[in-house]
């Protein structure tokens, strides 16, 4: 009987993607689904940058890139680096991929061996541990939970490091909980690491300019961090481009010399209009940025006071993106025709099929008792999104 790879069947799907797939087939059979399931924008790309891919395609950038990115883009990506992150860093310490995604995986493949362990606090973004299984690598959970507004802790970090440990995945803003970590906090993760030779920390700051709670600290700001981390970002939750596929890592020239020739040998260079539309983004009029992050602070604050309506879930203040992960083991253990919810998985998809809301389980993202909705879409959706959720779960007994 043909067989997958071992290297295939350790990983799992995507459970995003799986509950926005649904809900498409039930809107497809002409139910009316309000999607919370997807981490995407509804704004449109500025017409700025839209206008600089259409002079890009006029002008015949439709040959392959150089495998990092073309140079002008990286060089604006380094000018970002400077101005809005006070980090200094050369063309050459730049690498422009197709999607954040792939930067993160460039990463992981690029620096972890078989056996090595990659610590991930939970709650973690779906597709972090299955990257590390891909690389041979072992995930290594620390359990950061509502309790502590989902924020690994200095001392947590230092109990889970083994002499194996090669990586930490740091994600904030965060996906799925919206957590953002301070400078002080992030000070005291940079304390610990320091101590560690051959500790790297992957910092995914793709949400970096939707936070509420002022100016985006990274950690490779501190004194013997920089050589130590690679930061990943790119224009897809900033800019309103997540169809146009780039992100970037910026990082220590042998890392990036190493995901170059990674790259070169399975995807090579990006998308050719769309890096100079990410040029565009990041060289032209920024504000398009805070328009659309001033739109995502009011909706979340809506959707913090309607969730705080609704007995039973436990909510925190997500500080920046655009998710609430409401804690819901409350209705573990209840029932309603038919249905019986064991576990967040069981609830999500109670939600979906009797209120016609698609969320996505907590336990998708390593934290069982909670589940997450997004709230990048209208007022008016998410008004009617939190009412039938309000009415579905009052059913259950």
């Amino acid at each position: 009987m043909a067989q997958l790879s071992d290297r295939l069947n350790r990983l799992s799907p995507s459970a995003t993607l799986a509950m926005s797939q649904k809900s498409g087939e039930m809107k497809a059979q002409g139910i009316d689904v309000i999607n919370l399931s997807v981490g995407e924008p509804d704004f449109n790309t500025p017409d700025h940058i839209k206008d600089a891919a259409k002079k890009a395609v006029d002008e015949n950038y439709s040959r392959y890139s150089p495998v990092p990115g073309y140079v002008d883009l990286r060089k604006a990506i380094v000018d970002k680096l400077q101005k809005e992150n006070n980090l200094e860093y050369s063309v050459n310490e730049v690498l422009v991929s197709n999607g954040a995604k792939q930067c993160v995986c460039n990463a992981v493949m690029a620096l972890v061996n078989n056996g090595d362990e990659v610590i991930v606090p939970a709650p973690y973004w779906v597709s972090y541990p299955q990257m590390v299984k891909l690389a041979g690598g072992t995930p290594v959970y620390v359990n950061a939970g509502f309790d502590q507004n989902f924020k690994m802790t200095p001392q947590q970090l230092e109990a889970a490091i083994t002499p194996k440990t090669k990586m930490l995945i740091l994600c904030s803003p965060s996906n799925p909980t919206g957590s953002v970590y301070s400078r002080a906090e992030l000070q005291g993760l940079a304390d610990v690491i320091r101590k560690h030779d051959d500790l790297y920390v992957l910092a995914d700051e793709i949400y970096e300019h939707i936070n509420y709670v002022g100016k985006h600290e990274s950690i490779a700001q501190f004194e013997g961090m920089k050589e130590r981390c690679i930061i990943v970002n790119g224009v897809s939750k900033a800019y309103a481009m997540t169809g146009w596929r780039i992100g970037y890592m910026a990082a220590p020239e042998w890392i990036i010399k190493g995901c170059n020739k990674l790259q070169g040998q399975y995807t090579s260079g990006p998308c050719s209009v769309s890096q100079k539309a990410a040029e565009a983004a990041y060289t032209l009029d920024q504000g398009c940025v805070e328009d659309m992050r001033l739109a995502f602070e009011r909706r979340r604050n809506l959707v913090v006071k309607l969730a705080k309506e609704i007995e039973g879930l436990e909510v925190n203040v997500p500080e920046g993106a655009f998710y609430l992960f409401p804690k819901c083991s409350s209705f573990f253990g209840k029932h309603t025709d038919g249905y019986v919810i064991n576990n967040a998985t069981d609830l999500a998809m109670y939600l979906l099929e009797v209120g016609h809301v698609a969320t996505v389980s907590g336990d998708a993202f390593g934290d069982p008792e909670c589940i997450r909705f997004s709230y990048a879409t209208s007022d008016d959706n998410l008004r009617e999104a939190m009412k039938r959720i309000k009415e579905t779960l009052a059913k259950l007994v």
